[in-house]
């Protein structure tokens, strides 16, 4: 039987504590209960906390914990939930964690995110170098305080061997399906999606991106020629233009904006144009075509291309899904 810890903190989320629990324990009971066969457990679960003191999740829903980290004899997998920023790096709470998360991983066991639980596991430096993925939301803060990690907020789920990561607070599901897998075997994962209804090929956190621009940059200049682009989406936008407009040449111009944004002039005006386009699809009954036009683009099958590259969704599929 494996042994999971999940390693409760002040302010955790408290369903990134209690979902990753539940999967973890129906694994090989509630499907076999479903069948009429003998339950068979296949993870021993157990809450942990710095001192075996109970915790405070973010709703003040107390969160009593098991025993203490040092307790633990044996663990295979160690789940650190989220707690956003609500967290002081310096504190001694936090320090203890970090050495503790890295003693045990030098024994073996596997480390584990849930959302901004990310930053936790990064602060142990073991994702250095490597890729890791959090919520959508909190790529700027993540890049700022860990740059040699590489963040995927694509991804729903990060794989690095034996250190994982899943992006929002629902993806603690899905972390626990893929590990679930990683650990028993895809039958075994199978009967737990069926019986929770959780989809576990579910892989990108795309679709329910939504760009979010950079513009505490203080360069007043490219912040001039983000707005300029941002209000007009629908006509042709000439990078010439901009540059002139800006007294800049091209090459400038693009030099500036990648370091101010982190994007290139044409990456950041697909990226607002999606995003015009997410909105419209979803709060007008506008035909795809019209959309498309709407954001300038008059070829329908190059936004067509634009959008599902960005969104893993068609047009058509992503009003479905969010309309």
């Amino acid at each position: 039987m494996k042994q999971v810890a999940i390693l409760a903190a002040e302010n955790s989320l408290l369903s990134t504590i209690a979902s990753p629990m539940d999967m973890f324990l129906q694994a090989g009971v509630l499907w076999n209960v479903t069948m009429g066969e003998r339950p068979s457990p296949l993870f021993d679960v157990k809450i942990v906390t710095a001192d075996g003191e109970p915790v405070s999740a973010i709703n003040n829903i107390p969160i009593i914990p098991t025993c203490s980290m040092y307790e633990i004899e044996d663990v295979d997998l160690i789940i650190l939930p989220s707690q956003g920023f609500l967290f002081n790096p310096q504190d001694k709470g936090h320090i203890d964690r970090i050495e503790w998360l890295k003693a045990r991983y030098e024994k073996g066991a596997d480390l584990a995110s849930v959302c901004g639980g990310a930053f936790t596991l990064a602060s142990t430096g073991l994702l250095d170098g490597k890729t890791a993925t959090t919520h959508w939301g909190l790529t700027k803060q993540f890049k700022k305080s860990f740059p040699e990690v590489d963040l995927r907020t694509d991804l729903l789920v990060t794989d690095e061997g034996r250190l994982f990561c899943a992006g929002g607070i629902s993806a603690d599901l899905n972390l626990s399906l893929y590990l679930i897998e990683k650990y028993c075997g895809r039958e075994i994962a199978l009967q737990s999606s069926r019986c929770t209804m959780v989809d576990l090929d579910c892989t990108s956190q795309s679709p329910f991106t939504m760009f979010t621009p950079e513009k505490n940059h203080g360069d007043s200049r490219i912040l001039k020629a983000q707005e300029w682009m941002e209000n007009n989406l629908e006509n042709k936008i000439s990078i010439e233009d901009m540059a002139c407009d800006a007294e800049m040449s091209i090459r400038q111009l693009n030099r500036r904006f990648k370091s101010a944004t982190g994007e290139t002039v044409n990456s950041y005006l697909q990226l607002i144009r999606v995003d015009a386009a997410k909105v419209s699809l979803v709060n007008t009954d506008q035909p795809v075509e019209e959309v498309s036009l709407n954001i300038g683009y008059e070829n329908i099958s190059f936004f067509r291309r634009i959008f599902k590259k960005q969104t893993g969704l068609t047009p058509s599929e992503y009003r479905k899904r969010f309309g």
